[in-house]
């Protein structure tokens, strides 16, 4: 741990390098920190029981793990596997349950791959159970819902995961995740807080190696722009982008607004709109950093 004394409230933890940084100072107050997920992967139901410690709840499997599996090194070893089989089709017999089976499955793959904590993997199987129940699958792909429920769970836990970056790991679209966490929304199957640009601002100095002086010059910039309402009705990425852009040029730390663009998928037009705005109504002068 670093000896930099930060106020709990200005800790945040980026997900992607598994670091505690001070949104203060710009420092890292803990690094590599430990996954407490497990540390086997499943890819289909089976695996994820079979690899799963015993007497272990979870939200993430179908069942929530409250069933119980059959030994099968018994000595009539054949009965024994047409029992479990027999056992495995009616704990899965019904419609619901094979959606779950499949939706816990991609659920755990999307998570694992955008390295999401297991708190938030619940969270997300919390949401898309609820949206089973309430019949909002029918006529919609299980993994787009599914995603939807994924990036609703990182907004709920402040963590900076774009739609984008979700739509990547998934066959369905960008679009048509969009389109599944707005019915969420509507719906009222979760409540999700207005995303703070300062976690995005945190995501992409981190995928930048920008220096600490410049992010805590991006952090300055959105906290002003919020306080004079300018944020407001935004998308929290494409102000993040444009502080970032502004205060990696201002701090001798330049990124292009291509660079920006790549790793906080905001486009460049956005990004010189934003940016140009900020600095309007911040009175921040820019002459030389366009």
């Amino acid at each position: 741990m670093s000896e930099v004394i930060c106020p709990k409230d200005k800790i945040v933890f980026d997900a992607d390098r598994g670091e505690y940084i001070c949104t203060e100072t710009g420092e890292v107050l803990e690094e590599k920190v430990v996954d407490q997920g497990p540390e086997w992967r499943a890819y289909t139901e089976e695996e994820n029981r079979e690899r799963s410690r015993a007497g272990t709840i979870s939200l993430t499997v179908h069942d929530m793990g409250l069933s119980t599996d059959m030994d099968i090194k018994a000595k009539d070893r054949i009965k024994a596997m047409r029992l479990r089989k027999m056992q495995l089709r009616s704990r899965i017999g019904s419609s619901e349950q094979r959606n779950l089976v499949k939706a816990m499955t991609i659920l755990e793959r999307i998570s694992d791959q955008l390295r999401l904590p297991k708190s938030v993997r619940e969270e997300a199987s919390i949401i898309y159970r609820k949206a089973l129940d309430k019949k909002l699958i029918k006529g919609r792909s299980i993994e787009e819902v599914v995603a939807a429920a994924i990036y609703a769970a990182c907004r709920k836990s402040n963590i900076p995961v774009t739609l984008d970056d979700v739509a990547n790991y998934t066959s369905a679209g960008k679009k048509d995740v969009g389109k599944a966490y707005r019915l969420l929304l509507r719906e009222d199957i979760t409540e999700v807080p207005a995303s703070d640009p300062k976690y995005q601002v945190m995501k992409i100095s981190s995928l930048l190696g920008l220096a600490g002086k410049s992010m805590t010059a991006a952090l300055e910039i959105v906290d002003k722009a919020k306080k004079l309402g300018i944020t407001s009705g935004k998308d929290p990425a494409s102000i993040a982008a444009a502080a970032v852009y502004i205060a990696s040029n201002l701090n001798g730390d330049r990124r292009s607004q291509r660079e920006i663009a790549e790793v906080s998928g905001v486009t460049q037009v956005t990004i010189r709109n934003r940016y140009r705005e900020l600095a309007r109504e911040l009175g921040i002068d820019i002459e030389g950093i366009n």
